[in-house]
């Protein structure tokens, strides 16, 4: 018989982080942003596994994307035991090792998760921020990272990781801090959106701004524009999967609401179900106005020089990169992933490009993928 605890059991499990804790980094200082607009503190909620060594130089900086958070990797509690939202990549052997890296992921700066962000009070007004938060770039989200790690003791990054918005996080990392970041991986990402990406940002902003319950910003926590935010998770959804991965998981199948009681425009498609689900729980866990500043952030990123030359952008570049492009993401697609590397080549970097085969669209990056697996981890033992 096991005489260890829950926790201790947990814990112990091979290949599993076990029981984490969130903490929050306070800087003090004013902050100033890309664009203008400075704010005089902030806090990122971050997550650490792994211990650094003396030298400070084996850490791993995961990045997240849009709705993601600090928590990617362990449990909080007996009773909270949802998994981070990698759990599957990182952890002792797994391809993000943290027997033998510190690893290292916060909630970025304008989230709701911790950090400070529109729905945090500023300390100059003793009110939230709402509308009148800085406009948010991906650098300043990069550059309020920088900060945390020079707080943690960390000399050197190993390697940033990161897909979607998590990659143009770890790209911005190697030119703003070129001789801080070892390698780079970077997943379903691209050097800037296209108008296609831009226009489905648009049309999810405009479903909240147009709530009511948007208020000008100014709403109270558990209220707000609830209907326009789950509208634009259901749509924005719908672009970080695939039509191949919907048709074989839902097809034209009906859901009970189907039969002969149903309403004239009810919830006739399992699709249908699925998406308003979405909209739902996504509702319980993030910030509108957070959406509103973290798709701006992805429209404004462009990491193309005026001139239209990727590989100018790239010329201080001194990480070793991996990118990996998915044949079934349409929102980022495998050509946009190949033109970054095709760029660094240019410019006479050191980059990889991996395609891999996979039917789930956008989102290929966060499930279970023994081949992107073995080459992440093969490229950071590398």
């Amino acid at each position: 018989m096991n005489d260890a605890s829950p926790e201790e059991f947990i814990a112990g499990q091979t290949g599993e982080v076990g029981l984490v804790s969130w903490q929050d980094f306070v800087c003090a200082e004013p902050f100033h942003f890309e664009n203008g607009g400075k704010i005089p503190s902030f806090t990122l909620r971050y997550e650490t596994y792994g211990r650094l060594n003396a030298a400070g130089d084996n850490a791993i900086l995961i990045c997240h994307a849009l709705s993601g958070d600090h928590h990617c990797a362990g449990i909080h509690s007996i009773l909270d035991s949802k998994s981070g939202w990698w759990n599957n990549i990182i952890g002792p052997g797994k391809p993000v090792d943290t027997g033998k890296w510190f690893v290292v992921c916060s909630n970025c700066l304008g989230g709701c998760v911790g950090s400070t962000g529109p729905s945090s009070v500023n300390p100059e007004t003793g009110e939230p921020y709402y509308a009148s938060f800085p406009l948010l770039t991906i650098r300043d989200m990069v550059r309020a990272q920088k900060k945390l790690l020079d707080h943690l003791g960390v000399t050197r990054l190993y390697a940033v990781v990161g897909g979607s918005m998590g990659g143009m996080q770890a790209l911005q990392w190697m030119i703003d801090f070129p001789d801080y970041v070892e390698k780079v991986v970077a997943l379903a990402t691209t050097a800037r959106q296209s108008a296609q990406a831009i226009a489905f940002d648009a049309v999810g902003r405009s479903a909240i701004l147009q709530d009511p319950g948007w208020n000008g910003g100014r709403y109270e926590p558990g209220k707000g524009p609830n209907v326009g935010l789950s509208v634009a998770r259901m749509m924005a959804h719908i672009t970080y999967l695939s039509d191949q991965s919907m048709e074989e998981k839902f097809g034209r199948s009906k859901t009970e609401e189907a039969g002969a009681g149903k309403t004239l425009f009810g919830t006739e498609f399992q699709v249908e179900s699925y998406l308003r689900h979405q909209g739902k729980s996504f509702i319980n866990r993030f910030d509108a106005n957070t959406y509103l500043y973290f798709t701006k952030a992805l429209d404004l990123f462009d990491l193309y020089t005026p001139t239209g030359k990727l590989e100018d952008t790239f010329a201080v570049v001194k990480s070793r990169v991996l990118v990996v492009g998915f044949t079934s993401d349409w929102l980022y697609p495998p050509e946009q992933n190949r033109d970054l590397v095709h760029a660094l080549l240019r410019a006479g970097k050191k980059a990889t490009y991996a395609q891999l085969d996979m039917k789930l669209g956008h989102d290929s990056f966060l499930v279970h993928a023994p081949e992107l697996y073995r080459l992440v981890g093969g490229f950071l033992e590398s």
